[in-house]
């Protein structure tokens, strides 16, 4: 069929709204990765994955864009770069099917309306609105048609690797081991090279950068193992960016030394540690990896600068910021002012909660003078909105969560382990005055 002639306009009226594609404003980019990730919770709830797949919608967007900013009306070819093939890598490692390239049409409908405004915005002559519309449409169309027959492919040659790959036959046995299905525990031990009947402590080992070394996050992951103290640790990869550790006969978490976890983090630069309790049994396999995902998940949706942190240190923390916004209203509700203060202020009365409420004690764990302690915590009192002997509890979550928002610093020192240990004082409620 042939099509009806178009205003010569239409050429640079349709460069000219690719450039504008090429340079959205932020909130139409954080609306894109928000609304694609929603239709799909799978890989909302998973940090890395959502990380890989909104990379691979940018890298559309920007690759739609400039082809049709060279030419307006050349087919567009499918986008197989290496962000595109690296999200069917992991999609097919995490045991996903093509159904979770629906983000693709979702994006392709959002990305279509975001043009439509773009077109309204640079004429309103109908025969330039006609060309400006229809031509990009049907290249949009055929370029997605194309990305994920590219996609699907790659996907399916991935699966026929994997089929081979004794490490895929690993994963798939811990993931019907979290799964609950029915095993056999004795073949599932020789298969795994790793015993149930200890105590485990999983941890997560991931990347914010997917595009760093694996080799480096697996020496990691080994030498996670060997920092914990316990037998070879199970390591499986769950991405190119993304590794489960289970530990048999850890040492207790409050004997690992975090820095020497930070030690071995600096060698897979990027990369952050999320570690569970330990529990006992194939279902405290389980368990300590699910509290290890909680925390993974509570740093990245806090956008914590922190590097290591132990659910048994965060776990308050997590359930309270589950949801941001209520989070960020009980924080302001509960510190008032004392949000500003200086972090040296925050430290001195998390530990005073910590040495409960006890001044001399607290006093001596922060190496200060008993005057100058209280000399803080008048400065506090007097920045809060209700009186601190009324509001321990809620004031040390508020300040914990403050610090795990990234508003204190990532490594650990002296005060900072006081700020960690306050929480849990306080949340026993131990309060002897002094």
């Amino acid at each position: 069929m042939s099509r009806r002639p178009t205003s010569p306009r239409v050429p640079e009226l349709i460069r000219s709204a690719a450039r504008m594609a090429l340079h959205p404003p932020p909130e139409w980019i954080e609306e894109f990765d928000r609304i694609t990730l929603r239709a799909c919770p799978e890989l909302a709830r998973d940090p890395v994955l959502a990380k890989v797949v909104t990379r691979a919608n940018r890298s559309n967007l920007a690759h739609f864009a400039s082809a049709i900013l060279r030419d307006p009306d050349a087919p567009v070819p499918a986008n197989l770069s290496p962000e595109t093939l690296s999200m069917a890598r992991d999609l097919v490692r995490r045991g996903m099917d093509a159904s979770a390239l629906e983000v693709y049409r979702i994006g392709h409908n959002l990305a279509w309306r975001r043009w439509t405004e773009i077109a309204f915005q640079l004429t309103s002559q109908p025969e330039e609105l006609q060309g400006l519309l229809d031509i990009p449409f049907r290249r949009a169309n055929e370029f997605v048609d194309a990305t994920l027959a590219g996609i699907a492919d790659q996907m399916h040659a991935q699966y026929a690797e994997l089929a081979r790959d004794i490490h895929a036959e690993r994963s798939q046995i811990v993931a019907q081991i979290l799964d609950e299905a029915p095993i056999d525990q004795d073949r599932a031990q020789t298969q795994l090279d790793y015993s149930f009947d200890r105590s485990h402590t999983a941890a997560v080992i991931w990347c914010r950068d997917p595009a760093n070394d694996p080799n480096a996050l697996a020496a990691a992951a080994e030498a996670f193992g060997r920092v914990a103290g316990g037998r070879r640790p199970l390591n499986i990869s769950a991405g190119a960016a993304t590794r489960w550790v289970w530990v048999n006969d850890a040492v207790d978490s409050n004997d690992l030394d975090v820095e020497q976890l930070h030690d071995i983090l600096d060698g897979a630069p990027g990369s952050q540690l999320a570690i569970g309790t330990s529990a006992a049994g194939i279902e405290g396999f389980r368990r300590s990896h699910m509290e290890a995902l909680a925390t993974q998940r509570m740093l990245a949706r806090l956008r914590s600068p922190h590097r290591v942190a132990f659910f048994a240190e965060v776990q308050m923390i997590a359930l309270l910021t589950e949801n941001t916004d209520g989070a960020d209203d009980f924080i302001k509700a509960t510190l008032g002012d004392f949000e500003k203060a200086n972090p040296i202020l925050h430290t001195t009365v998390l530990t005073y909660i910590n040495a409960g409420c006890n001044a001399s004690r607290a006093a001596k764990l922060l190496h200060a003078h008993r005057n100058t302690l209280l000399h803080r915590l008048d400065s506090a009192q007097r920045l809060l909105p209700r009186p601190l002997n009324e509001t321990t509890v809620e004031v040390a979550v508020a300040i914990q969560a403050l610090r795990w928002r990234g508003e204190q610093g990532s490594r650990s020192t002296p005060a900072h382990k006081a700020m960690s240990n306050g929480g849990r004082v306080a949340a026993s409620g131990q309060q002897s005055r002094g």
